[in-house]
């Protein structure tokens, strides 16, 4: 999910001073552990501010500074010199409006701020919590990796964050060499396309970013591969980036390499936009995730080793359908989107329809993650769907298609 990706090209600029904000390690522990909860692909952790919380929040190597989604939490911490700014370029003929507060007080058990500020966003516009099923109040980013060697096992949901030179026990771990430009790791990687040909990528490093990997210039210079579908990738401040998605025969990543990856495909109008670091698109969670990986900012390092989810299969929804969670506690599934030609647009689902249950299981005893599980899980898997359509209950049958 690419779900900020154009409001932080911009807020990657806002900042209070860069070389002051940084989080360090309480007293005299070499290392804290920190857990995690995976909710469809976002890493999300907890943290108080100003004494108030815990809040959620998705760490995000994609985000120059820590961004505050939720405007409410303006009445709930006290913010003192925040001062307004306009965000502009993003949307025809549109300014859109966010705070930039002074340094906060931010606690992650075992580790504490200095210096980091945050922008606050006055409207939510991307719905984090409606798409991960539970409250988002913001993402972290750079100012947590800054000066801190990062290690995230996605076998056991813990973060171990350590002093850089107090690392160990790398020996078994592949070193990459990344780049840190304008607060974002970057990687160099080589991509097989489909038919063979080889080409370098450079790589923007997005734990944010929950697909596996995206390509922002290759139709405009390859075109797209024979076999593709038309998706929404992510939200931008001005709506859904639309694309496509396909497959790439191999990712390499150092000594590794990982077959036939799901890839999205910006449309060409998001193509076209410009960068201030040249790159060629982002490798998210989709791919991270699959080892245990440690980010060391300040030695311009990543080491991967593979972990027991590395070998598994890639798959995309089979069902056709987007959707979010909504109501009292995120306890309702609203269809959004519908592709068409899809499955669910074969048996009549449509926009606003809701999801009751799957399998005569109620989805507000699954979670947003389970249900995801279910509809990229086999092939020609039938399922039975209760939907609450049009002041009515009726159930389907949904037959599940490999689309790509």
């Amino acid at each position: 999910m690419q779900k900020c990706i154009w409001l932080t090209a911009i807020l990657c600029y806002i900042v209070l001073s860069s070389s002051a904000q940084h989080f360090v390690i309480n007293s005299a522990r070499k290392n804290v552990n920190i857990p995690f909860k995976l909710v469809r692909n976002m890493v999300v952790i907890k943290l108080h501010i100003n004494d108030k919380g815990p809040y959620n929040f998705i760490l995000d190597t994609g985000v120059g500074i820590m961004i505050i989604t939720e405007p409410k939490l303006v009445d709930s911490i006290v913010i003192p010199n925040k001062r307004t700014i306009k965000l502009s370029g993003l949307a025809e003929g549109e300014d859109y409006e966010a705070l930039v507060t002074a340094p906060l007080d931010i606690q992650i058990p075992g580790v504490n701020s200095e210096g980091v500020g945050a922008a606050i966003l006055k409207q939510d516009y991307f719905n984090l919590s409606g798409y991960v099923g539970m409250p988002i109040h913001g993402l972290l980013g750079y100012d947590f990796f800054s000066e801190l060697a990062v290690k995230i096992n996605f076998e056991d949901s813990t973060i171990t964050v350590c002093k850089p030179h107090d690392l160990s026990k790398l020996r078994k771990m592949h070193k990459v060499p990344i780049s840190i430009e304008e607060k974002k790791p970057y990687l160099e990687t080589t991509i097989t396309y489909p038919g063979g040909k080889k080409i370098k990528n450079k790589l923007v490093i997005d734990i944010g970013a929950g697909h596996p990997l995206s390509l922002e210039n290759l139709i405009t210079k390859n075109g797209l591969p024979s076999k593709f579908i038309a998706a929404n990738l992510g939200v931008a401040l001005n709506g859904p980036i639309t694309g496509f998605i396909s497959r790439m025969q191999e990712v390499d990543i150092g000594k590794y390499k990982i077959k036939n990856v799901i890839t999205s495909f910006p449309d060409i109008d998001y193509a076209k936009r410009q960068f201030s670091i040249q790159r060629d698109g982002n490798m998210g969670i989709g791919i991270l995730k699959r080892f245990h990986v440690i980010f060391d900012y300040s030695n311009s390092t990543m080491y991967l080793k593979s972990n027991r989810f590395f070998k598994n299969p890639y798959e995309f929804d089979m069902s056709g359908m987007e959707y979010f969670a909504g109501g009292e506690n995120y306890q309702h599934l609203i269809i959004s989107r519908v592709s068409p030609g899809s499955p669910a647009a074969d048996i009549g689902l449509e926009k606003d329809d809701e999801i009751v249950s799957i399998n005569l299981k109620p989805v507000s005893q699954m979670g947003i993650e389970e249900v995801d599980g279910i509809l990229k899980s086999k092939d020609e898997r039938a399922l039975l769907l209760e939907i609450y359509h049009d002041k009515k209950y009726d159930k389907v049958i949904l037959t599940l298609k490999r689309r790509i």
